[in-house]
């Protein structure tokens, strides 16, 4: 029973985030709400850490499954990629030092809070 109970949290906050960005027209997609939501569910103490643990684990390690589609979609697009390629590696090397910069400001604040 204890494997269903993990997936059944994990597909119940997903759902809500879904349901939620639906509802109210978001801009972020559901899978993220949902993922925020699970955050702070596990921060709260409402989810035990235990009980999402291995089901997490078990889509972390199949992962690369999840990447099929979108490079399938890439495929598909080759041609307006080929169109748009400076504005795509402007927003890739934008986006990639943006997520260089605020890991590295969280490693350091995280390293001072531990001293």
């Amino acid at each position: 029973m204890k494997p269903y109970r993990g997936l059944a949290i994990i597909f119940g906050f997903y759902t809500l985030g879904e349901f939620t960005s639906s509802s109210l027209n978001l801009p972020i997609p559901g899978s993220v709400l949902g993922m925020l939501y699970l955050l702070g569910a596990l921060l709260g103490g409402v989810v035990k850490l235990e009980w999402v643990e291995d089901e997490a684990e078990l889509f972390v390690r199949n992962m690369s499954v999840m990447f099929v589609p979108p490079g399938v979609g890439i495929v598909t697009y080759v041609g307006l990629l080929k169109s748009q390629a400076i504005p795509v590696f402007g927003a890739l090397v934008i986006s990639f030092l943006i997520t260089i910069l605020v890991t590295a400001k969280t490693v350091e604040l995280m390293r001072r809070e531990k001293e």
